[in-house]
């Protein structure tokens, strides 16, 4: 079967197709996830993802044959629909700090981390937040919005006309969801606004609508499906093909880790850890930091780095420090910085590495994982990143061999399968396992020694792991 996936992240949308026989990408399109500043406040370029979108499956059904389509998009982002099922305002990118005016406001109405899993978050990262400002700011917002879809279930609905919310993004810092009940939160009711109805990820929207089979050239009544949260996405291909704790980290621009079969432990709202939930509906203890955004952002400073580079840094500690995005991740409150100045470009490709690295045990740490870690995404690639994560957290660490995790997680929708487990590749020991583990234990303590940092129990505990 030949799956074209619709994959929105925050920096890039694609469209890729997908062999659910061998489980390969056949071709895939990018293009950049542009955010329109205004007015009437940042908002994401609907019309021209549509657009490409449209464009995208042309192209594959000319050159291919399409079966089935898939959708997967970036979480934190629901849309408000009018009673056409148009937008009943623009999609509000979720990093617009305008929440964040009414923050006291929204505080007393949000329900507790201990409900929801979810935490606390600035701008507009709690959906809840976006909703509250929204319809407080944008007049005659609440009287025009017929329902509220979740993302994924935004472009499901658009191909097939039928709108729905789904667990895996309402699980992903609403406020709107209570992942141990399985069922929503009365925050919408307070807001007044009326959730779509509830849908699986895997169930079918509908056929495409025919207009539409019309311009992309596919066949009339090709299925949709409803569609699934990214890092969900890159979870899913696990669940059934996995055997006892694992965790799985899912890169890009979020590190987002999360833990299956872990050891129990109290999140801890202020350090960005949070309860997601999976593509069977179940819990999913999560943790993470804007890791593609500050690779991103330190990257212009830095060099790819030789062997002489990574020995000068690891021998002299030389170390960038969190947070580089502040407002995010374990550290978010720090304020986050080379550890010295004179660093040539080189030694700071290897810092940061190193520094990625870190954050993720950190993630790991935090939320109780066991069991080896899955790396997918961009930072897989990363040699010198997957040796630190190794040393630091004492577990095999096995590569992805996929390049998009994301679009062949949510294939997966229309094709489950098992056996997983064979498109990993084990990363062989470090060969200075020891010597990564001292500078990740010496790193661990400058950071907790910074006035902005949580001292907390958990951020040692990989310390003692990696030098038993």
């Amino acid at each position: 079967m030949k799956v074209a996936v619709l994959d929105i992240g925050k920096t890039n949308a694609k469209v890729a197709l997908v062999d659910t026989a061998t489980m390969t990408e056949i071709t895939v399109v990018t293009r950049p996830n542009r955010v329109i500043e205004g007015p009437p406040y940042p908002h994401f370029d609907i019309d021209g993802i549509w657009a490409f979108f449209l464009d995208g499956l042309r192209q594959m059904q000319a050159e291919h044959g399409v079966d089935e389509i898939s959708v997967t998009t970036h979480g934190a982002c629901f849309v408000l629909l009018d009673n056409e099922g148009g937008l009943a305002c623009p999609v509000l990118d979720y990093e617009h700090d305008g929440p964040n005016e009414m923050a006291q406001a929204y505080d007393a109405l949000r329900p507790a981390f201990e409900e929801t899993g979810a935490p606390r978050l600035p701008a507009g990262l709690n959906a809840g937040a976006q909703f509250h400002w929204l319809v407080e700011t944008q007049p005659g917002l609440r009287a025009r919005t017929s329902q509220v879809a979740s993302y994924p279930q935004y472009w499901s609905g658009r191909l097939t006309g039928t709108f729905a919310t789904e667990p895996t993004s309402l699980g992903c810092h609403t406020d709107l969801w209570l992942p141990q009940e399985g069922r929503f939160s009365d925050l919408p009711e307070r807001l007044g606004l009326t959730m779509a109805p509830l849908a699986a990820a895997n169930s079918i929207a509908g056929p495409i609508l025919p207009e539409l089979a019309a311009i992309t050239g596919l066949a009339r009544g090709t299925r949709v499906r409803s569609g699934i949260h990214d890092s969900n996405a890159s979870l899913l291909p696990y669940l059934n093909g996995m055997e006892g704790p694992f965790s799985v980290v899912s890169t890009g621009t979020w590190v987002i880790c999360m833990s299956m079969g872990g050891e129990t432990v109290a999140l801890d709202p202020a350090r960005d850890t949070l309860m997601n939930v999976n593509a069977l509906g179940d819990p999913v203890p999560s943790a993470r930091f804007m890791g593609g955004r500050e690779y991103e952002r330190m990257k212009p400073q830095t060099s790819v780095p030789d062997q002489a580079d990574i020995e000068r840094v690891l021998a002299g500690q030389k170390a960038l420090h969190p947070a580089v995005e502040p407002g995010s991740g374990p550290f978010g409150e720090g304020a986050g910085g080379w550890s010295d100045d004179t660093m040539t470009p080189g030694e700071k490709g290897a810092a940061l590495s190193l520094y990625l690295a870190l954050m993720t045990a950190t993630c790991l740490d935090l939320i109780g994982a066991r069991g080896p870690v899955i790396v997918e995404g961009p930072f897989a690639q990363n040699v010198l990143y997957l040796d630190m994560l190794a040393a630091q957290t004492g577990r095999k660490v096995l590569v992805s061999n996929t390049a998009t995790g994301t679009s062949m997680g949510a294939s997966m929708l229309c094709a489950p399968t098992t056996g997983s487990e064979t498109s990993l590749t084990e990363r062989p020991t470090p060969k200075h396992a020891a010597r990564l583990a001292l500078y990740g234990k010496r790193w661990n303590h400058a950071v907790d020694a910074s006035p902005a940092s949580p001292a907390t129990e958990t951020q040692h505990r990989s310390d003692r792991r990696a030098s038993t």
